[in-house]
């Protein structure tokens, strides 16, 4: 969201992010454009903490922030996980709650997966806890105009059926006009970047595809790095447009090294599976394997809501899973933006940390965040 709205022309204040990889590739990307305050550290920081050691900073901000943009955790809410409404981590959307009342911007924007407007099941209650209701009351409160829709970014050019719970809050406004004029601005905003708005997954990423050679990585010894073909789309042009040649190694390029026998169950599955459907229980049973998502990509169609978990997907034509730059594309990301941290991570580190594939899963599209930065600009009565 932080490069969408830079690249529609914001200037940051400061951002909170909790992990150390996160903000190494926030930092390396964007850090030019914030304007970040001699008060607070350049780096990684809790929003609890935040909130709990700056809170006279934070209120002083009163008056002078026209934008705040939060996406607190989603594992509670998600309709792929278990909706547990006491997962600690809802409790973020009660910080996010606090930021807003101590800073009071003119506008603000809330993003979560869909599954917020339906009711989480509670372990140790029997009430169920509508997170969406509770969150406009508390808005509401505070004095803004609030409304949400469930946008899905497939339909504004970004190559992903990937459906999220938008909300926005207006001070002296109305918060209904920035989804229809979001909706009144999407031709024309695509039409200026020379791609439609339904984007398949082949117009993304085939440009990327391994049979088009590659070469060692410098980052990781023994693992090797995919290079660029010819753009083949509109789309690969744009999100290339910001590098030059090709013979660069894209950035987080690197692909997998797969045993002899996952390359077999790939190559069955590519075969055999319905593409963009999770495999069924026949192939699982075939290959005695208990996860819950192995989805085949579709080439011609975009792909479907792309997870923190790569090992989900299977690229629609190559026996094996996504590299962090396809993923990047399927998300958005133009090629010169690079990818801090480690690639993936496992076990219980993955509560705790956020590496390559999960900095990409968890994001907003950029292309989509570039509409809404123009879409706010209009409603701070400027001119783009």
């Amino acid at each position: 969201m932080s490069l969408g709205l830079c690249n529609a022309g914001w200037e940051g204040l400061f951002a909170v992010e909790k992990d150390k990889m996160a903000f190494e590739t926030l930092k390396y990307n964007l850090i030019n454009h914030f304007s970040w305050p001699k008060w607070l550290p350049v780096k990684e920081f809790n929003i609890e903490r935040l909130i709990g050691l700056y809170q006279e900073e934070l209120h002083s901000l009163r008056g002078k922030v026209d934008l705040v943009v939060g996406g607190p955790p989603c594992q509670g809410f998600s309709m792929a996980g278990r909706r547990n409404g006491d997962d600690k981590r809802n409790k973020l959307v009660d910080s996010y709650i606090k930021f807003i009342d101590l800073v009071r911007p003119r506008l603000l924007f809330f993003e979560n997966v869909y599954g917020f407007t339906t009711a989480t099941k509670k372990k140790t209650k029997l009430k169920e806890k509508v997170y969406s209701e509770y969150v406009v009351k508390k808005l509401s409160d505070f004095g803004y105009n609030v409304a949400f829709e469930i946008i899905d970014f497939s339909q504004f050019g970004v190559p992903q059926r990937r459906k999220r719970f938008i909300l926005v809050g207006v001070k002296n406004g109305d918060a209904k006009s920035f989804f229809s004029d979001l909706k009144a601005h999407k031709e024309e905003f695509l039409k200026s970047k020379g791609i439609s708005n339904i984007i398949s997954a082949k117009e993304a990423i085939s440009d990327l595809e391994k049979r088009h050679g590659e070469a060692p990585s410098q980052e990781t010894p023994n693992f090797n790095m995919g290079v660029y073909s010819s753009p083949k789309s509109s789309y690969q042009r744009l999100l290339r447009q910001k590098i030059e040649g090709l013979d660069l190694v894209p950035d987080s390029h690197r692909f997998t090294n797969h045993s002899k026998e996952i390359i077999e169950k790939f190559e069955y599955i590519l075969e055999t599976a319905k593409r963009n459907k999770s495999i069924g229980e026949s192939i699982k049973l075939r290959f005695n394997t208990k996860k819950r998502d192995v989805t085949p990509l579709d080439r011609d169609r975009p792909s479907p809501t792309l997870t923190t978990l790569p090992d989900d997907y299977i690229h629609y034509s190559e026996p094996r899973i996504l590299t962090v730059r396809e993923y990047a594309r399927l998300q958005s990301f133009d090629d010169s933006f690079e990818f801090k941290g480690k690639y993936t991570t496992g076990g219980k580190r993955r509560m705790k940390e956020v590496p390559r594939y999960t900095q990409i899963g968890n994001a907003i599209p950029p292309l989509f965040g570039e509409l809404t930065g123009l879409v706010f600009l209009q409603m701070c009565e400027w001119r783009i």
